[in-house]
């Protein structure tokens, strides 16, 4: 659900120049803490090209580790929920304004010892909301996700779960046989994190 940006890309050609802006998703002005890919996202794309400029750049995008830096990425195939969109989850039915509680965020900083537990239960209240769902367009969304690039994603929602599992530890620090990837040790965390790995693909989901 990345909005899609109104950006013109030219081959590169001998005198061909453009213009644009970095700016990472999480600076976009927000009532909930951190920039998101709602309509604040949308709006920015539409200032870029009502301003003639050519390219959005933004840092990393996926899941931070320590210190919350976009350079330090626990995955490469995978994008940080907590540039999940309340509103955009309101939108689809997966959230009530009054899940949201009343929002009091910092407006100059990130303070992500606020952020990471407010969106963390957000995304727990969409994915307890999808499951109780009737079958509709959202499930058969999700199950095409699933097929076609949630296999990519497989790996990285077991490493989230059994990092989550451990209280976030490093994972050589995890039971050795997890640590060294022994299938049958792995093919059982399968088993016993099947929730949390479903709720991880399903907030990569919602975001891509």
């Amino acid at each position: 659900m990345i909005p899609k940006q109104q950006t013109f890309i030219a081959p590169f050609s001998r005198g061909y120049r453009a213009s644009g802006i970095l700016l990472h998703v999480t600076s976009l002005p927000s009532p909930y803490g951190i920039g998101d890919v709602g309509p604040s996202a949308y709006g920015w794309v539409d200032q870029l090209a009502a301003a003639g400029q050519a390219w959005w750049q933004v840092l990393p995008l996926g899941p931070a580790g320590a210190g919350n830096s976009p350079y330090q990425a626990l995955s490469s195939f995978a994008a940080n929920p907590l540039v999940l969109s309340p509103d955009r989850l309101k939108e689809e039915g997966l959230l009530t304004q009054h899940d949201c509680g009343e929002c009091s965020f910092p407006s100059d900083y990130v303070d992500f010892e606020k952020v990471i537990p407010f969106k963390e239960r957000m995304l727990d209240r969409a994915w307890s909301s999808f499951r109780n769902r009737k079958p509709g367009e959202l499930r058969m969304a999700f199950a095409k996700y699933r097929e076609e690039k949630g296999r990519l994603q497989e790996e990285p929602a077991l490493f989230m779960a059994l990092r989550a599992r451990y209280g976030d530890k490093p994972f050589q620090q995890w039971p050795r046989e997890l640590a060294r990837r022994h299938p049958r040790a792995l093919a059982q965390a399968r088993k016993e994190l099947r929730d949390p790995i479903e709720r991880f693909l399903f907030g990569q989901f919602l975001v891509l």
